[in-house]
């Protein structure tokens, strides 16, 4: 089965960091575009960050520039969302995703993936 698991989320305070993980069971992931996606109390499903197959190509949402980093590590079928100088605003579910990109190399919309994780929770707050 074709299978993604987040990993990383959890409580911290503003201005603290986490490191989300996102682990690919059951096809080659280093063929896939990921995106990460996260979904505030409230609120639709956001796009945060994406990184192609190859790593060479990354978006982020502007409000999280400069403070997240995406990577991937084919070797371990495994991408990364390094969260830094973490806000109350960046509480939510994150989700990563994951595609075969035909005409764009990654995106942030996320109905343009097929393959989703269940997510992990990240709380920021005081």
């Amino acid at each position: 089965q074709l299978q993604l698991v987040e990993s990383g989320g959890g409580l911290v305070q503003p201005g603290g960091s986490l490191r989300l993980s996102c682990a690919a069971s059951g096809f080659t992931l280093d063929s896939y575009a990921i995106g990460w996606f996260r979904q505030a109390p409230g609120k639709g499903r956001e796009g945060v960050s994406c990184i192609s197959s190859r790593g060479g190509t990354t978006s982020y949402v502007d409000s999280v520039k400069g403070r997240f980093t995406i990577s991937r590590d084919n070797a371990t079928n495994t991408v990364y969302l390094q969260m830094n100088s973490l806000k109350p605003e960046d509480t939510g579910v994150y989700y990563c995703a994951a595609d075969l990109l035909l005409l764009r190399l990654c995106t942030l919309a996320h109905s343009e993936y097929d393959y989703w994780g269940q997510g992990t929770q990240v709380t920021v707050s005081s």
